[in-house]
């Protein structure tokens, strides 16, 4: 008889972050404690948000995460541009998101910054925990 798989906590997350190694790190964890069914990886803000914004333009909004895993310091576009074009997106489709800060940064004014914007909901320290992720 096989095991069937218990439920995840979220159909779609997505990790945007430039560092292949802290992505691959947070896709094992998000995949060792079944987080969600579907995982989407990006290795900067731009090209995040040019799939989400075609997402949106096809009208596919089970394809939109649930979650976003967002890193700050990145080229190319950094996690507060990211945050600033997320804001650009309809409104019914952004409220089914919520965007957790993931990084390093230990600077109060990031974590003040953040709070700025609706959609983040919480700001975390690398890497994740089991324990952590619990919590979301």
């Amino acid at each position: 008889m096989a095991l069937k798989k218990p439920k995840s906590k979220y159909e779609t997350a997505m990790l945007i972050d430039d560092s292949e190694i802290d992505n691959f790190i947070n896709l094992k964890m998000l995949e060792g404690c079944n987080f969600a069914d579907r995982i989407y990886i990006h290795t900067n803000g731009k090209s995040a948000i040019e799939v989400l914004k075609n997402v949106e333009r096809m009208g596919e909004i089970s394809l939109f995460p649930d979650i976003i895993f967002l890193d700050l310091n990145m080229p190319i576009m950094d996690g507060y541009q990211f945050a600033d074009e997320f804001e650009k997106i309809s409104l019914t489709i952004r409220n089914k998101t919520k965007i957790i800060i993931l990084t390093t940064s230990l600077n109060p004014s990031d974590m003040e910054r953040a709070n700025k914007y609706k959609q983040i909901v919480k700001y975390i320290n690398k890497p994740l925990t089991c324990e952590l992720l619990q919590l979301l």
